[in-house]
């Protein structure tokens, strides 16, 4: 573009507040001349979107010479007297209008004149090149299809404006290129995984309840509700493995479901209270099964998003690429504090070695030798710089902490479940299901004995109905639980959480 061309972006962060509702008044104006004359946009419900931005520049061979249909959001106006060059923005990108006042006539073209950055616009015209080389479109036809009332800012800067860019997502998504494609991976991600898990494993999706009187499977505090009509106190899912464990029951051998969970919990950049899960169950199949499901879900995703399986999060250099690493819940403790769980047999013993390796006795005189291992691991491995970088899945979970995970054959102390890591987080959980009745009802009910006693609110209510499911018969089963969100933040290289999430939960700002 020639620099003696008159360049009309408004800028909001160069507008004081005064200047703002200045120019929010003009506009307001500006509509109300239209609606006077019979042209208000609000009006208009329809065009003929016939191609976009990116397919008429990645194909103009193709399209040079047609007339075409096109809309969008004016980004940049640059008048030169009666010719003007239209920075128009579609979903996939921008493109330039040519708007003369020869191509859509002297009037057309004064009313074209009050038009702002921000409204939205339909034109149809001939695809060509400038003399400068810029693929455009000579507007034939103009029409405001909506008017903007806000003044859109030209850029935002970083975590200066962080928190009203989640607030105000919408202006986020306007101005900022990367984000509106990181949401295009998101979904293209989220298509991946489900391609992945019908056609390469053959799982049904299905949906399952999300207000529920039990909030189970999984650890976790709820959110509250009530539903008026039946008076009935309920709760927000906080996870849908026991819904799907009843359909492998009733026979529907492979089924997964994907959506919202919510847990009653902190924020920080790899948790919000409200956030994607995936769960599928394979009936005849057990934990190491669902981790090839696991690594190649993941890996699919990371192909599809980036074109390959290694990944760069914040400057670390990620292989998902299959097999992953396995390690020991015990050897992770041993390797890190020297403690060795595996020499440990009794309760006592392993309080003593706790204690004397730091651990609060207040804590720890509470707890059984699973219930340190588990916390040991917790306190003293998860948080090591590197050392859980990953892929790999943590194994040998105690009893203790996995009521729904099957027992371990040859030590029934811990479980056939794992957990996988990749940069540090836990991205997935599974187990070869527990599909015991009778050793279900009675971890259920030393887990509500627990919760009833307050001594953990996250312990896992009883569920006699689930029991009883049980006691119709569960086959051999094995079940996982992925993160949706923190996959895609590894994947897309997002820094927070909040950042592939369209609508964070956000505190509202006080008046």
């Amino acid at each position: 573009m020639t620099d003696e061309r008159n360049v009309n972006i408004e800028n909001e962060e160069e507008l004081s507040e005064e200047q703002l509702t200045e120019q929010r008044k003009i506009r307001r104006e500006k509509l109300r001349k239209l609606q006077e004359m019979g042209r208000n946009p609000f009006l208009v419900e329809t065009w003929n979107v016939e191609t976009y931005s990116k397919d008429v520049k990645e194909n103009f061979e193709k399209w040079e010479g047609k007339r075409v249909s096109m809309a969008g959001r004016m980004m940049a106006n640059r008048h030169m007297g009666k010719v003007s060059f239209v920075d128009v923005l579609d979903k996939v990108g921008k493109i330039q209008a040519y708007i003369a006042e020869d191509g859509i006539g002297a009037e057309e073209y004064e009313i074209f004149l009050t038009y702002d950055i921000g409204d939205i616009i339909g034109f149809e015209g001939e695809i060509f090149k400038t003399k400068r080389g810029e693929i455009s479109v000579r507007v034939e036809r103009l029409v405001l299809l909506s008017k903007s009332l806000q003044v859109l800012p030209n850029k935002w800067h970083g975590l200066k404006d962080i928190d009203q860019r989640y607030r105000q997502r919408y202006v986020d998504l306007i101005i900022n290129s990367d984000v509106r494609e990181m949401f295009y991976k998101r979904a293209a991600i989220i298509k991946e995984i489900k391609r992945t898990l019908e056609d390469d494993f053959g799982y049904l999706e299905v949906d399952t309840p999300i207000l529920t009187t039990i909030a189970g499977g999984a650890n976790a505090r709820p959110f509250n509700t009530h539903h008026n009509t039946l008076d009935l106190d309920m709760k927000m899912r906080i996870s849908n493995e026991l819904f799907l464990k009843r359909c492998v029951v009733g026979g529907l051998d492979r089924v997964y479901e994907m959506g919202k969970m919510f847990r009653n919990e902190g924020m920080d950049r790899n948790h919000n209270p409200e956030f994607t899960s995936m769960e599928c169950y394979a009936a005849y199949t057990n934990m190491e099964f669902v981790m090839e499901v696991t690594e190649t879900v993941v890996s699919n995703a990371a192909m599809k998003a980036n074109g390959s399986m290694k990944i760069n999060y914040q400057g670390k250099e990620f292989d998902l690429t299959p097999p992953w690493r396995r390690l020991k819940m015990s050897d992770a403790v041993k390797e890190i504090t020297g403690v060795d769980f595996d020499k440990i047999t009794t309760d006592e013993e392993a309080r003593e070695a706790a204690i004397k390796y730091g651990m609060d006795p207040e804590d720890v005189n509470k707890w059984t030798r699973g219930k340190i291992l588990a916390e040991m691991f917790e306190d003293y491995c998860e948080d090591v710089p590197g050392y859980l970088d990953g892929p790999v899945f943590v194994v040998g979970h105690p009893v203790e902490i996995s009521p729904l995970a099957k027992r371990d054959p040859e030590d029934p102390r811990i479980t056939r479940r794992f957990e996988a890591y990749v940069n540090g987080w836990e991205i997935a959980n599974a187990f070869s299901e527990l599909n015991d009745p009778i050793d279900q009802y009675e971890r259920f009910a030393e887990q509500q004995a627990q919760l009833d006693s307050g001594e953990d609110d996250e312990a896992h209510p009883m569920d006699l109905d689930f029991v009883n499911a049980l006691e119709v018969g569960l086959p051999p089963t094995g079940g996982l639980g992925i993160g949706i969100d923190r996959v895609i933040m590894l994947v897309t290289n997002a820094p927070s959480i909040r950042d592939i999430m369209l609508f964070p939960t956000m505190k509202p700002i006080e008046k």
